[in-house]
């Protein structure tokens, strides 16, 4: 599933290739993809809309447009394609028309993704947006925040850290990723963790999502980014998707076990 480095990739992608690019029209080929407002509404409220910029909140892309914001997300396997005048694909099931004569298409073959068409004003004054927490680089998330937040929480710290509405963008690979470099176990319950855990925590889930984003995501699986990019973060997973092999600081083996039904990876010697 793309977490908060691939949307940022795609991100990046999608503004220097569409930015200032006219939406003539749009088709919707599978309309569950459409959350809000209903199929007929979206179509026609977004024709004639300029793309003004692309940003992104959590693993949600924004698409600023003249009068309202397009929200994607990608869900488990959600990619977008810029493409001429190519036959449609089976799983290409929402296509932009854009005034220089290309189409912007989302191809999903799982068909989790979602999209809002959201007026500006109320961006952040209604669902998905209202819903989520703090970007990972907000001043505001301090070991205060993050205690205040899990003080009544009773769960497993790695279930917490997919708690998008705490810290927003975190998801499976990078929660591994960041406990792991913390120390901590992801079975410990969140409630428990002490200042320095939550000092940590906050300290690498900076440091590994920046390190991500610069190489560009994670291919795991199926997942690649606009117009078949492959992140090459990969290659510096030290406990994620590496079941059995070595633990890159003390030797023992990583272990793979599940919580809240998440495939979970961690050293059963260094996150004791």
């Amino acid at each position: 599933m793309p977490e908060l480095p691939e949307v940022e990739t795609v991100r990046k992608a999608l503004k220097s290739q569409i930015q200032d690019r006219i939406i003539n029209s749009v088709d919707v080929l599978y309309d569950k993809i459409i959350e809000y407002p209903n199929v007929s509404d979206f179509k026609e409220k977004i024709k004639n809309q300029k793309i003004n910029d692309i940003n992104r909140k959590g693993k949600w892309l924004i698409f600023e447009l003249d009068d309202y914001c397009m929200l994607s997300h990608l869900r488990m396997e959600g990619k977008y394609f810029i493409k001429e005048s190519e036959p449609i694909l089976k799983h290409e099931h929402v296509i932009f028309n854009l005034d220089d004569g290309t189409t912007l298409r989302y191809n999903d073959t799982r068909k989790f993704g979602k999209m809002h068409l959201i007026e500006k004003q109320n961006l952040y004054i209604q669902k998905p947006l209202n819903e989520l927490g703090l970007e990972p680089w907000d001043e505001n998330l301090d070991s205060d925040f993050l205690k205040d937040k899990y003080s009544n929480k009773n769960l497993p710290i790695k279930t917490v850290l997919l708690d998008q509405s705490i810290i927003t963008g975190i998801g499976n690979i990078y929660a591994d990723e960041i406990l792991f470099l913390s120390k901590i176990n992801p079975l410990k319950k969140a409630k428990v963790l002490k200042k320095k855990e939550l000092d940590n925590i906050i300290k690498y889930t900076k440091d590994v999502l920046n390190r991500a984003i610069e190489a560009g995501g994670t291919t795991i699986r199926s997942y690649e980014s606009s117009e078949g990019v492959h992140g090459r973060f990969q290659t510096n997973l030290l406990v994620h998707n590496r079941e059995k092999k070595q633990c890159p600081e003390c030797g023992k083996t990583i272990v793979k076990i599940r919580v809240n039904g998440r495939g979970t990876y961690y050293c059963s010697n260094c996150q004791k």
